[in-house]
């Protein structure tokens, strides 16, 4: 339970050090949300960063501060895991269409195919600088924790709070040399108003630094991808998809302005190394090009799957019948592939949606409004702004 801070990062690390696995508990979630998610992984160890804490929590809460931590032997102790023996590195909770959140469990060799695959794809090197925007309990922040350490960069913390504020951003990513962002698109307008209002200097600083952004959590839209073009030409924008149950990405298209312009919607790309995707028809048959079908996705990251719902797991991690032994997640996304061999995501094939990234399934929002005395029934819907 921290939020962003240096306490955060290293509790994490500890963590998975000694050989458990870490779930981020998110200081801004209602307490009732908080409660059942320890309650429901197990937890009996609660580390908080300096004055937080969960009242009723009854196993051992330990704070971490920097104050303490220095009074600690700096002796390095050996590893306790082993990426290739299904020890688990993780679980985040997304939302639940029963009323309650579902906790997406993660080994260590499913994040490490992942943090390798995307090494491979997009090599940093020891002068890069990722900023960690993120909050710890969306999966982008994976990247955000653990990437710098493959190539020996550096990972810079942005401040609390400062995720909202365009302005702090862009000061903050000029003067410490960030090379490397995720954004989520609606945030990513935010960004580039920023931008577009900085002098044609602070422009030119910046555009000679971020080399990378990534845009995931929801569908990026040419004309934001394009708004990136034309204001910092020389940044390369990355288009992402995948669901935390892929472990983070599971594609990525790279936008180039000359190409892509008059596109309707920018393609979720090819799969990242390590990772296949399928699209099939409701028998699993193999969808012909330009014919939509549900997306699948099979491969190194593919997680373990939920946490203490076993039947939920078997309904949607599924035997791949491609490849035997292997497994594949049933994403719900509908999809097809382009004659250039990207995937076109066309939406989803229930009520989900992606409110500023985050997975949002009406039927956890309607099960609570149906607790409330008085009210015997409900229905949500999703309404874009304008509407």
């Amino acid at each position: 339970l921290a939020d962003r801070s240096p306490e955060m990062v290293i509790a994490v690390l500890a963590v998975l050090k000694a050989g458990g696995a870490y779930v981020p508990l998110d200081p801004d979630y209602p307490e009732e949300r908080l409660r059942y998610m320890l309650a429901d992984s197990g937890a009996r160890l609660l580390v908080t960063g300096p004055g937080l804490s969960v009242s009723g929590f009854s196993g051992e809460t330990l704070e971490v501060n920097l104050s303490s931590l220095r009074t600690e032997p700096a002796e390095n102790e050996p590893v306790c895991v082993h990426t290739d023996g299904g020890s688990l590195a993780y679980v985040i909770y997304t939302s639940g269409s029963t009323g309650t959140p579902k906790g997406v469990a993660v080994e260590h060799r499913q994040a490490a195919a992942f943090l390798s695959g995307m090494q491979r794809q997009f090599p940093l090197t020891e002068d890069d600088v990722i900023v960690l925007k993120s909050s710890f309990s969306f999966d982008a922040s994976i990247w955000q924790l653990f990437w710098w350490m493959i190539p020996g960069a550096s990972m810079y913390l942005l401040p609390q709070g400062w995720e909202k504020d365009p302005a702090l951003m862009t000061e903050a990513f000029t003067n410490e040399g960030v090379t490397t962002a995720h954004f989520i698109p609606a945030m990513a307008n935010s960004f580039l108003d920023q931008v577009e209002m900085e002098t044609e200097e602070k422009r030119t600083s910046l555009a000679k630094t971020l080399k990378h952004v990534f845009a995931g959590g929801e569908a990026l839209a040419p004309q934001t991808a394009a708004r990136f073009a034309r204001s910092l030409p020389e940044t390369a924008v990355i288009h992402g998809y995948g669901p935390t149950e892929a472990t983070v990405d599971a594609a990525f298209f790279r936008y180039e302005h000359e190409k892509n312009r008059e596109r309707m919607r920018l393609p979720i790309g090819k799969p990242v190394p390590g990772a296949r995707l399928y699209i099939l028809d409701s028998e699993k048959a193999v969808q012909p090009i330009g014919v939509a079908g549900e997306l699948y996705i099979a491969g190194a990251g593919v997680a373990r799957g939920y946490l203490n719902r076993p039947e939920l797991t078997e309904e949607r991690f599924l035997d791949d019948p491609f490849y035997r032994g292997e497994r594949m997640y049933q994403t719900g996304d509908l999809a097809r592939w382009l004659p250039d061999g990207t995937v076109e995501w066309l939406g989803r094939m229930d009520g989900q949606v992606k409110i500023h990234g985050y997975r949002i399934e009406p039927g956890e929002v309607e099960a609570a409004l149906r607790q409330i005395d008085g009210v015997r029934e409900a229905a949500v819907v999703a309404r874009t702004e304008g509407e």
